[in-house]
């Protein structure tokens, strides 16, 4: 399997090259990079299953570093996330080789190159076992993100600069803690960080790994650079970073507790709170938002705060030494992994191909897509399905599992974790109730609405490749669920180095049943429901026919119902905004809303064409929007006193070659000091 790890890797570096050197002026060689990179991921899909088997694969990189022993090793944790991260990769290639062969999509080279060094980081990372070879891999993830972000030309810069500055955040809190737990081990082996005791230097830095993670996946409040960077990013390359990229910041987490094991006691209830509040905001943003792409950005927001939360259990279980919860907190939040990457791989990519095709992703502009887009139109609402939870989704099981981990509180008789995790509980049953608002919104009025006024752009499809890349997504979001005990047992093999696998095999009761680890608290049969719920469903419409007989398939058509006077502006149709309105109003306080009524004529005291104009046929428009609350009292009060310190960095740039040679000695003394003095 070494071979096949190998030769995915040069896939990956041919698929880089090809975009350097053959550019996008040749129609063949703009799929080129997308193609390469799909091969590629069918190999990293078959290394990972292997390794979960347990199969011993490991590529030596000694002789090409030159620094000590570095190795590209495959164990049932990193193999695991290979089959996650890589098996969602393959369709989402696909779409992205069919977007790019279209004319005018891909005008610069650059793109295919930053999609193959995003796959190519990821493989690394998620093989590391060297701290330089991790942070190197970490790092050009970043670049790529940046060169993702920053292709389109001109678009502003900022979305490309958040992300790149969070980035490299990031990468600075990982470093520094890598290098406290190096200087304690005095290696640079990953695994050897096993072998640390419990001290003051190694909760520092567990919490500065916990930290750039956490800044990778979006939790609040380093979750601003997401709805931006999905936003910026061209068609369906979204989906690379928000379905394929982000999982390198889950497993980071996951692969911190194999390691270090027990963290501190506040961090896990920190991580716990944080991933609630995460959750409720993403989705309270993704229920309002009045662009397609922005609420598919936003919902990933939440599902970051959902997986959090299951990770938050299994270190409370650490803290604790309870192995029954950290095996339901760490099996919840893999199958919500699982179901984000899919769902949210399937998003995006059917909204780059509605993009494509309606030339804009404003919802009020794609009512009824579903109509003309078949392919995209439906997997934008299973995808929404998926996302809301619904049953007979990957969704479903993976929420049921979360909130059976959450009611397992009353295990733990400590009140600093009941408490949390009661408050947690209800912000995630918050977030299940407006995810269902945010995406009926999406199934309801955009894919199977009335059609809008735009319809006659809805023409062109997604094309074969495309197409596939859809129907296999989907499939996935379906499927998963009902082969959800065999998920269970694939995850049971790869979290064995956390937790043993025989503990998370607790939650098969049965072949085809499940429970949340602990015996006899709740069970579910995902599979039996694939098959009850379709009988049932075929049993009520036969009902249906049988007894109301022609006037069950008869059309009556009345007019369209309005929820206000004849003078407020706008059309007969109930708008994907308006539906939002009362999410606006509820959450008020999350959202900050803003809303304004105004008078928009003002000469006759209504319309222009009302026969009897007076005072209560006034024509009145009504606005309403929501402020990101963390940007507004977080980042946007920083932003002076950093212009400042810019301003006065520059003064630098004026000085002298010997000075900046005594800056840079100064520093280096000044590292080297604080080595010493930790170590």
């Amino acid at each position: 399997m070494t071979a096949v790890l190998i030769a995915a890797l040069v896939l990956l570096g041919l698929g880089l090259l090809a975009d350097l050197v053959f550019g996008v002026g040749r129609a063949w060689a703009r799929p080129l990079p997308y193609l390469l990179g799909a091969a590629a991921s069918v190999l990293l899909t078959v290394v990972g299953g292997a390794g979960v088997a347990g199969a011993p694969i490991r590529l030596s990189l000694d002789a090409f570093l030159g620094f000590g022993s570095a190795d590209l090793t495959v164990d049932r944790l990193s193999a695991l996330f290979l089959v996650i991260s890589f098996a969602v990769a393959f369709p989402v290639s696909l779409a992205c080789a069919a977007w790019a062969v279209r004319p005018h999509r891909v005008r610069a080279r650059g793109l295919g190159c930053a999609y193959a060094l995003t796959l190519l980081s990821v493989a690394v990372v998620l093989t590391a076992d060297h701290v330089f070879v991790f942070l190197f891999a970490w790092e050009c993830l970043t670049v790529a993100f940046y060169l993702i972000t920053a292709h389109r030309r001109g678009a502003t810069a900022t979305p490309a600069i958040v992300t790149v500055v969070l980035g490299k955040a990031s990468g600075a809190s990982l470093l520094v803690g890598m290098l406290l737990l190096a200087g304690q081990t005095g290696s640079f082996s990953l695994p050897g960080f096993a072998a640390l005791p419990h001290t003051a230097v190694r909760d520092a830095a567990y919490s500065l790994l916990v930290l750039g993670f956490a800044v990778k996946i979006g939790l609040v409040p380093v979750h601003v650079w997401m709805p931006r960077g999905y936003r910026a990013a061209p068609g369906p390359l979204r989906a690379v970073m928000a379905g394929v990229a982000v999982n390198v910041g889950f497993y980071g987490l996951w692969r911190t507790l194999a390691l270090l094991h027990q963290p501190p006691p506040w961090l896990a209830v920190v991580v716990l709170l944080l991933g609630g509040a995460t959750a409720l905001l993403g989705i309270a943003h993704a229920t309002v938002q009045t662009d397609l792409a922005e609420v598919v950005a936003y919902s990933s927001v939440e599902n970051a705060g959902l997986i959090s939360v299951g990770y938050a259990i299994a270190m409370i279980g650490a803290t604790t030494g309870k192995p029954l919860l950290i095996a339901v907190g760490l099996l919840a939040a893999t199958l919500q992994t699982i179901a984000h990457a899919l769902a949210k791989s399937l998003l995006f990519v059917a909204t780059a191909g509605i993009e494509d095709a309606a030339g804009t992703t404003e919802l009020d502009d794609l009512r009824g897509v579903g109509h003309r887009l078949r392919f995209s139109g439906t997997g934008l609402a299973i995808g929404a399905l998926t996302l809301a939870g619904l049953p007979l989704t990957a969704g479903f099981v993976s929420e049921w599992f979360l909130l059976e981990a959450l009611m397992q509180q009353f295990r733990l008789g400590a009140l600093g974790y009941t408490l949390p995790l009661a408050v947690t509980g209800a912000l995630v049953a918050l977030t299940a109730g407006f995810a269902a608002v945010a995406f009926v919104r999406i199934v309801g009025l955009t894919v199977l609405g009335p059609r809008g006024p735009r319809d006659e752009t809805h023409t062109r499809g997604t094309g074969p490749l495309g197409a596939l890349g859809i129907v296999l997504l989907s499939l996935g979001c379906t499927g998963a669920a009902t082969v959800a005990p065999l998920q269970v047992e694939l995850i049971a093999a790869g979290l064995s180095p956390a937790v043993p696998a025989t503990v998370t095999q607790g939650a098969l009761k049965e072949s085809w049943v499940l429970q949340p680890v602990f015996p006899g608290f709740s069970a579910l049969s995902p599979s039996w429901l694939t098959i009850v719920l379709p009988a049932l469903f075929a049993a009520a419409g036969l009902l249906c026919l049988f007894f109301g007989r022609r006037r069950v398939l008869a059309v009556r058509r009345v007019p369209a119902w309005r929820s206000a006077t004849g003078g407020v502006e706008g059309e007969n149709q109930y708008k994907p905004f308006a539906f939002a309105n009362p999410t606006r109003k509820v959450l008020a306080n999350v959202l900050l809303t803003r809303a304004e009524l105004r008078t928009v004529e003002r000469r006759s005291g209504g319309r222009d064409d009302d026969p009897r104009p007076d005072a209560s046929g006034a024509h009145l428009g009504y606005t309403s929007d929501v402020v990101e609350a963390v940007e507004r009292f977080l980042y946007r009060p920083l932003q002076r006193p950093l212009h400042t310190a810019v301003r006065a960095a520059k003064r630098l740039q004026n000085g002298r070659l010997d000075a900046y040679v005594s800056y840079l000695l100064i520093a280096f003394v000044a590292v080297l000091a604080l080595v010493l003095i930790l170590t």
